[in-house]
Order: structure tokens, then C-alpha cells, then sequence
């Protein structure tokens, strides 16, 4: 029994009372996500060392790094598909179990390969994003959804920070042991799952008429409509700051002269931050301007900040176009998320949001090949200023299409901002 339809009345969505605070099973979600992004903040830092000692050259590398993306963009959509039909905890339970099976196979990988498998398997099971935000929107009416995409950044924020933290103190014991820890916090965080987190699923209607694959069909034709315009603005989106989090390191150390720790520091306090805007500022900013509005306002901060970091020539000169990316970065995720949201219904919820995920993953296959190329070839402030430059261009593009819903679900597009009229 889902948790919308036993909590009773105070939980209702849209009611006051889940407005004035979380919804029952919330809680539960959220440290899901949040243990589950540790486990992944432990291994990345790690990784590209650990193929270095299984002889990975550069190149290698970085196939490593993009397989996850790749092996996401192709089981997001499907895990958020699947949770439609069979349930949210089910899929949330299985991409534990797979996290949890990819840590340990990376930590006893004796081969290149291997590690490649593995790293395809923790991509796999990390398509599971998109099933925890349906489940969290499933718990919540819609004048919630912005500042539930925000607090589930949040949690990713936390695991980021938190992670790589772990994963040097459990170095210490060998090479292998943080790979080991993060296959174990995965593994106890399932069996929590599996105890008590909530089945979110609204209860399925009768449904349209027709055989499977109309329904299918029309399934698809809704998504697409429902995702169109945000996808195109979520590859510009996170593509950008793909490139941005690919080359920062190299910048920093060509033109600042930072060491291995300055950088570190400086990705941390960037998480911080993030934490912070999506915890804190989402919610009353989405309340006053609505999910389109906090959606330009973090554009044009990203653009802008991007567009500035080249500038720097000094540690100081960082603080503005840093803020500047890491806000407009915390406040366009989850507005774009909700505006997803807000376009399908309860029972594609799933598969919209998958979808954009996939989206996201291949921004993050995309972005940092340009960004390292254009880093090479232009120069080191050229992934920055490129991409303020497609940020901005995605901001007019929001501008100029507008996707309106009408008739429930049925979706048109016409010539205006991104938003309902």
C-alpha cells in the first residue's frame, strides 16, 4: 500500500499539512539517495588511480569514466519506465543490489575488463535517480515538487562531500578496501530499503483502451511531448558543467598554480554550496516565480558564471563566477526536474523522468570530449566561455518555446517561454 493512500488525511498532496512539512516516507527516500550517493562519492575520486595500478592509460580512462554515463543513458529510461508499472521500491532495491555488486566487483578486479564491467554494472544500477525522484513527486501535490527535486540534490550533495572523505580515511587500509566499504554501505542501505522505505506508486487507473502496443505507443508520444523542450535545455544544462567539473582541475593548475588539495577543497566547497541553495533557497524562490522562473534565474547565474571564470587570475577571483555556476547549477536541476513532472501524469511520471535522466547521462558523455577538446585546442578558458556561451543559448531557447498542456496530458508546443499560460 502506497504511503499517499495509507497516511491519511494530513498527508494528503497539495494539503496544508504536507505543506507545512515533509510527507511520511520522505525521510526514508531521502537517506536512500543520500547513502547510496556516499557510496558513489567514495569511488569516483579513487577510480581513475585504481585503473592506473591495472595499467590504464589516460585514454582508458576515461572509457571507464564515460561507460557509467553510457550504461546510465541506456537504463534510465527503463528503470523509470519499469517503476511505472511494477512499483518504485522494487527498482530502487534491485539498483542497491547492483551498486552494491559493482562496488565489490571493482574492488576485487584484477583486470582492465573487469573494471570495465563493473563500471558498466554501477552505471546500470545508478539509472535507480529517476525512480527515487518519481517517488518522491508521487508524495507530494505539484506546488512541491521543486522543493522536493531540491532536497533529493541536496542528499546528492551531501554524498558527494561526505564520500571522498570516507574513501581517503579507508585507503589507508589498501587500495581496495574503499571499493569494499562503499559495496557495504550499499549493501545494508538495501536491506533498510527493503524494511522501510514506502511503495510511493499511485494506484493504476483502468487505463485507455486498446492493445499494448497502442498504449505503448501513445506512451511514447506523450513522453516525448512532456520532455522535448526540457531535454534540449538539460543537454546544454549539464553538458556545460560537465565540461566545467572535466577541465576546472587543469585550469586551476595551469593558471593558479593549485595542487591536488586546492582543488579537493574546492569541489567540497562547492558541494556545500549546492547543498545549501537546494536545501534552503529552491522552495521560496520556486514558490515566488514558479519552476520556469527559478529555471531562468539559474541559467542566466551558470551562464554568467561560466562566461566570468575565465577571468580569473587569482584564488579571489574565483568566489563570484564559482557562486555564480554552482547556484545557477542548484537551481535549474530541479526546476527542470518539476516542469518534467508537471507535464505527464501520475502513471508516466517514471518514464518522463527517466528519460530526462538519460538525457543527462549523455550530456555527461558529450561535455567533457568537447570540454577537453576545446581546452587543447582554444585554450584553457575555452570549455568556460563555450559553455556560458550554450547555456545562454539554451536560456533563449526556453524563451522562445513554450509548452503548454491542455486536455490533461495532451501536449502542444507554441511560440512563447518555457511554462503553462
Amino acid at each position: 500500500m502506497s504511503v499517499a493512500r495509507s497516511s491519511g488525511r494530513a498527508s494528503l498532496p497539495g494539503s496544508r499539512a504536507s505543506r507545512r512539512g515533509l510527507p511520511p516516507g520522505f525521510g526514508v527516500l531521502w537517506t536512500t539517495v543520500a547513502v547510496d550517493l556516499l557510496g558513489f562519492g567514495i569511488v569516483i575520486p579513487l577510480l581513475p588511480l585504481y585503473a592506473h595500478r591495472l595499467g590504464a592509460r589516460p585514454a582508458s580512462v576515461g572509457l571507464l569514466l564515460a561507460a557509467f554515463s553510457a550504461a546510465q543513458f541506456v537504463s534510465a529510461p527503463l528503470l523509470g519506465r519499469l517503476s511505472d508499472r511494477v512499483g518504485r521500491k522494487p527498482l530502487l532495491i534491485v539498483s542497491l543490489v547492483g551498486t552494491a555488486g559493482a562496488s565489490l566487483l571493482t574492488g576485487a578486479a584484477g583486470s582492465l575488463w573487469l573494471l570495465l564491467v563493473a563500471r558498466v554494472l554501477d552505471g546500470a544500477s545508478g539509472g535507480s535517480v529517476a525512480v527515487a525522484q518519481a517517488s518522491a513527486t508521487d508524495l507530494v501535490g505539484p506546488e512541491d515538487r521543486t522543493r522536493v527535486f531540491g532536497l533529493l540534490g541536496a542528499a546528492y550533495g551531501v554524498g558527494f562531500v561526505i564520500g571522498p572523505a570516507i574513501g581517503g580515511l579507508a585507503a589507508l587500509g589498501g587500495p581496495r578496501v574503499p571499493f569494499f566499504v562503499a559495496a557495504a554501505i550499499a549493501a545494508v542501505n538495501a536491506g533498510v530499503a527493503i524494511r522501510r522505505l514506502p511503495e510511493t506508486r499511485p494506484a493504476s487507473g483502468s487505463g485507455p483502451n486498446g492493445t499494448a502496443s497502442d498504449r505503448a505507443r501513445g506512451e511514447m508520444r506523450r513522453t516525448v511531448r512532456a520532455i522535448a523542450v526540457p531535454a534540449v535545455v538539460t543537454v546544454a544544462l549539464v553538458g556545460s558543467f560537465s565540461a566545467f567539473e572535466t577541465t576546472f582541475a587543469l585550469f586551476g593548475q595551469r593558471r593558479l598554480g593549485f595542487s591536488l588539495s586546492d582543488i579537493g577543497a574546492v569541489f567540497a566547497i562547492v558541494g556545500v554550496v549546492a547543498v545549501v541553495v537546494q536545501g534552503g533557497l529552491v522552495r521560496p524562490l520556486a514558490a515566488r516565480l514558479g519552476e520556469a522562473g527559478c529555471l531562468r534565474i539559474g541559467l542566466v547565474a551558470e551562464s554568467l558564471g561560466l562566461v566570468l571564470l575565465p577571468t580569473a587570475h587569482g584564488r579571489m577571483d574565483l568566489v563570484v563566477p564559482l557562486l555564480l555556476v554552482t547556484v545557477g547549477q542548484s537551481l535549474s536541476t530541479p526546476a527542470l526536474n518539476a516542469l518534467v513532472v508537471a507535464r505527464v501524469g501520475a502513471d508516466l511520471r517514471g518514464t518522463a523522468l527517466g528519460a530526462q535522466q538519460g538525457f543527462s547521462a549523455l550530456a555527461r558523455i558529450i561535455g567533457p570530449v568537447l570540454g577537453g577538446v576545446s581546452f587543447e585546442l582554444l585554450g584553457v578558458g575555452a570549455p568556460f566561455v563555450g559553455g556560458g556561451l550554450v547555456v545562454a543559448g539554451a536560456l533563449v531557447y526556453s524563451l522562445v518555446m513554450r509548452v503548454n498542456m491542455k486536455s490533461g496530458s495532451r501536449m502542444v508546443v507554441e511560440p512563447g517561454p518555457i511554462g503553462y499560460r
